[in-house]
């Protein structure tokens, strides 16, 4: 069974075409920067690497450009549309009404519409690429795997909020996690490795920004809350603000909903404090002297810091924290920076372990360190098509 793996992030699409359930990777690649004049397009197959920095202003034109090359005479992997049995869509918010895997239907497409409002930077993305992969593979099967669903464990003593009980039992008001997808798989990764069901702290870093704690397998609490907006700083959200700050730009400053709406979620975060959105950009300037940076680099990490000890307190203990996502598997600065003067937690590193590059699983901590520290490569799109595979097995 051969399925379409589709991943759209705030800023990037990640693909992969994949034989189940041998799990084989027929075709993979991403596009990141979307809406950038230097957006930077892969794909890859067994026989083809092709690279390109151009402009892509859309994730529907992403997506058109993608099934252009798994189609393509060349370089193309398949001959016929026929071939592609199912398509899984990542989705982020999947609210109350979604708590496990589904085939799309049009109700499907309303409730990821109508929860829009909770996650603007990715529900309408990824609804975007349900619609997109209708219209180019009508024949196969549209299946959806929610970002939401892995947080459900989350105990009510956490995902609860202290407002009147009624925006909770009347409109679903509460914690609901997100990048449950990349969490899920990473942990299982970890709990393989160190051979028990540890008590583990994973940070997702990317454009977006997430850590969970993890004990038994199950996830206890996260950073991000009813939108994925909350918690660390992330490329262009603010994360934790007081919500003061909010009433005060409105009602003093003279802003709009909208407008303050806006600026916490598309012109915060690192692009806020340093004009760049991309990590990458900000390490180059702040090698380079750029003091702002700097300065947000050392926000960035002292925010990540202080979830750490939280968690580490929630779950009284500590045997692992793990690395994942763009920035958590190739940033040895940031993962080097978190690390130091943590030595309360048994966080002791490696360095010349840390500088090392690898698509493996790795740990990057001194050898007697107490804690292990991880560097596990997230696989979102093969925990969606295990997820597609099964429903569409239990289907039949």
């Amino acid at each position: 069974m051969k399925i379409v793996i589709i991943n759209s992030g705030s800023s990037s699409i990640k693909y992969q075409l994949m034989s189940m359930p041998e799990r084989t990777v027929i075709c993979s690649g991403m596009i990141d920067r979307i809406g950038l004049e230097t957006s930077n397009f892969t794909y890859k197959t067994t026989v083809n690497v092709i690279e390109e920095t151009v402009p892509i202003p859309t994730h529907k034109m992403g997506l058109e450009k993608i099934a252009q090359f798994l189609m393509d005479e060349k370089v193309g992997v398949i001959k016929s549309k026929d071939e592609i049995a199912a398509v899984g869509h990542r989705v982020v918010h999947g609210g109350a009404v979604f708590s496990e895997t589904v085939e799309v239907t049009a109700d499907v497409k309303n409730e990821i519409k109508e929860l829009s409002a909770l996650a603007p930077l990715h529900n309408p993305a990824n609804l975007e690429g349900i619609v997109v992969a209708e219209a180019i593979f009508p024949q196969a099967k549209q299946v959806v795997v929610f970002d939401t669903a892995f947080h459900q464990t989350i105990p009510v003593i956490a995902h609860k909020y202290a407002i009147p009980n009624a925006l909770l039992e009347e409109h679903k008001i509460r914690l609901y996690g997100f990048h449950g997808t990349s969490h899920k798989y990473v942990s299982e990764q970890a709990i393989a490795y160190l051979d028990k069901k540890a008590k583990i702290i994973c940070i997702h870093l990317g454009n977006g920004c997430s850590i969970t704690a993890i004990q038994d397998g199950k996830s206890i609490d996260h950073s991000m809350g009813f939108a994925p907006s909350n918690g660390l700083i992330m490329g262009t959200r603010c994360g934790d603000i007081d919500q003061s700050v909010v009433f005060y730009m409105v009602n003093t400053l003279g802003y709009s909903m909208d407008e303050v709406n806006a600026i916490l979620l598309k012109k915060s975060g690192m692009l806020g404090l340093t004009g760049y959105s991309d990590l990458r950009d900000i390490e180059a300037e702040a090698s380079n002297g750029n003091k702002e940076c700097q300065l947000a680099l050392a926000m960035n990490v002292y925010r990540i810091q202080k979830y750490i000890g939280a968690y580490t307190a929630v779950m009284n203990g500590l045997d692992a924290i793990v690395f994942t996502a763009g920035i958590g598997e190739n940033s040895s600065y940031i993962r080097k920076s978190v690390c130091t003067n943590m030595e309360f937690f048994g966080l002791e590193l490696d360095d010349a372990k840390n500088d090392l590059r690898s698509k493996e699983i790795r740990e990057i901590n001194a050898p007697n360190a107490k804690t292990k520290i991880l560097v596990i490569p997230t696989n979102e799109e093969l925990e969606i098509a295990n997820q597609v595979y099964g429903l569409l097995n239990e289907a039949e």
